[in-house]
């Protein structure tokens, strides 16, 4: 593990966590709302996630343990609770967050269009802009929570397999543009203030590097990752939750709202588009 693949695990991380950012600067200068491409594009992250998650990251995470010794049974059933496991983790994280406030719900287009009627650069106060600042701060907090768990899966894959990392950072960052709306729009309207619509959007994002920090804390501290390799019994258990997470986020937040925006079959040409993007990426990275 070189200060090299270090780095660019951190910045890939970094990238996935500014997709809030980018939320923020399309619900303030974009001048309509784009429904079907917000659903095509949440589609599209949730392909990447669900073909890197069962074709690549699941049986890495196996072969890690077979790798460190365990038998192919063993590794197996391990694989499989770690698995599970992630899943377990992200739901109890996500049911611990109040509906009203949590990302992973699913707006209408109505909500969707209130939240994006922020571009007049002089918009006057909601009459309920304590409840909305609310709104907003609770939200940005609901997405930290959420991104903290994201930024340390993608900084694991990306130290791993960094073209891997590349393809995750993209499907996080993608699917972080709508939730930096959810967060950026409420302030903005209970402010009248941009600047700190846009601040606490971009401090929600920076959760995913967060994550990446203290994922290498436990490299460091707990599985000696100071030195070149990352025992393989510590991998394949990561590996596994990672997937599992990524799955959970796809069908628990990304197609929903995906289904929510678009049209017709809006959310399955985006999803079956990312799943042939990653399939090729990686077919010509072989």
């Amino acid at each position: 593990m070189t200060n090299e693949h270090l780095l660019t695990a951190f910045l890939l991380t970094l990238l996935a966590g500014l997709g809030t950012v980018v939320g923020s600067c399309i619900a303030f200068l974009a001048k309509q709302t784009d429904h079907r491409f917000l659903s095509v594009t949440t589609g599209f992250s949730a392909g990447v996630m669900l073909y890197v998650s069962f074709v690549e990251i699941f049986p890495k995470g196996e072969a890690a343990l077979a790798g460190a010794g365990y038998s192919d049974v063993m590794a197996a059933w391990i694989n499989a609770a770690s698995f599970f496991a992630g899943i377990l983790i992200i739901g109890l994280i996500d049911n611990m967050i109040p509906a009203a406030e949590n990302p992973h719900e699913a707006r209408s287009h109505e909500e969707a269009e209130v939240l994006l009627r922020a571009k007049d650069d002089t918009a006057p106060r909601h009459p309920h802009h304590h409840k909305l600042m609310r709104m907003g701060l609770f939200t940005a907090l609901a997405i930290g929570i959420h991104n903290f768990p994201e930024g340390l899966a993608t900084f694991l894959v990306a130290l791993q397999d960094p073209s891997l990392g590349v393809a995750i950072a993209v499907a996080v960052a993608l699917h972080n543009i709508p939730e930096g709306m959810s967060v950026s729009v409420p302030i903005y309207f209970a402010t009248g203030s941009r600047r700190k619509a846009f601040i606490y959007s971009a401090l929600s994002g920076l959760a995913e590097p967060v994550g990446a920090i203290a994922a290498y804390a436990v490299l460091v501290l707990l599985a000696g990752g100071g030195g070149a390799v990352i025992p393989g019994d510590f991998v394949g258990p990561v590996f596994g939750a990672v997937a599992g997470i990524m799955v959970y986020i796809s069908l628990d937040e990304l197609l929903p709202t995906s289904r929510a925006y678009g049209k017709g079959h809006d959310s399955l040409l985006g999803l079956v588009g990312g799943m042939v993007v990653m399939a090729l990426s990686l077919l010509l990275m072989k």
